[in-house]
């Protein structure tokens, strides 16, 4: 484990290459994340979500340089979950942050036991959902206003397709929303025009390993219905060009005179209502 740490990246570098090397897919991208969805305001606190992930690492990274160099005066707060990590993996995640200058908070927590004996069949779910409450929590602890997590591009347009294909609705995954239970947080994306291959290439220039699932539960479900929409796209942009794009788009041009029912504040509308 130690090897990988000496033979890092300096931190100096690693931030530079954010700025510079990267500026065009990453930097500029995040930054028009912010300006056009309006994430970030003077005087926010934000609390930075960390998994140990490499959206997260670059999230993290992001943040403190918009914070140093940004027009906006605000506060970060970094805070990470260990939900029952093997001693290894809670060790890989706090030399990773050290490692890239991140003063991370981490809270320990029993998700990871709590979500198998609650959903056997499906722990992932149950797993998802309660480490996302946790970090609301923690983060109106520590007195937040808002709550950035490290979706990127790529995940958006995933769950866009599995919406549409899976669930029969067509949802996608929002650059910024109220916290259902928490009315006083609110979830950004900055990374939400990032793409994944683009956090991949700064990811292995830091010459780190990130943690995956680390699930002490269950393994990465290689097979999983998310893993088979990502192939999906993959496969459709060999034939459509820009069909990344061309889902990412599909909800901002929604024309709502040719669609046959919507929901709206949980309540639903048909087009026969208008008609």
């Amino acid at each position: 484990m130690e090897s990988q740490f000496n033979k890092g990246i300096e931190l100096e570098k690693i931030e530079r290459s954010i700025i510079k090397t990267y500026r065009k897919h990453i930097w500029a991208r995040f930054i028009q994340s912010i300006n056009e969805f309006d994430l970030i305001q003077d005087g926010d606190r934000v609390a930075v979500a960390i998994s140990g992930g490499k959206d997260s690492l670059l999230l993290a990274k992001c943040m403190q340089e918009f914070a140093k160099y940004g027009k906006w005066d605000i506060e970060l707060e970094f805070l990470a979950m260990d939900p029952g990590y093997r001693p290894e993996i809670r060790d890989l995640l706090e030399k990773n942050c050290e490692h890239l200058g991140i003063q991370v908070k981490i809270f320990d927590s029993d998700v990871f036991e709590v979500a198998d004996k609650l959903a056997q069949d499906n722990p992932c779910y149950m797993c998802a959902r309660m480490r996302r409450g946790f970090l609301y929590a923690r983060a109106e602890e520590l007195g937040c206003n808002k709550l950035a997590l490290g979706h990127h591009f790529n995940d958006v347009i995933e769950t866009t397709m599995l919406n549409v294909l899976c669930s029969a609705n067509f949802m996608t995954m929002m650059p910024k929303l109220k916290a259902d239970n928490f009315e006083d947080i609110e979830i950004i994306r900055p990374l939400y025009y990032v793409k994944e291959k683009d956090i991949i290439r700064w990811m292995n220039n830091t010459e780190l390993t990130p943690l995956d699932c680390a699930c002490t539960v269950s393994a990465k479900e290689i097979g999983s219905k998310r893993e088979e929409i990502k192939q999906l796209i993959q496969d459709l942009g060999e034939t459509f060009a820009d069909v990344d794009m061309s889902i990412f788009r599909s909800a901002q041009n929604v024309n709502m005179d040719r669609i046959i029912g919507w929901e709206k504040d949980r309540e639903k509308h048909s087009f026969l209502d208008e008609y």
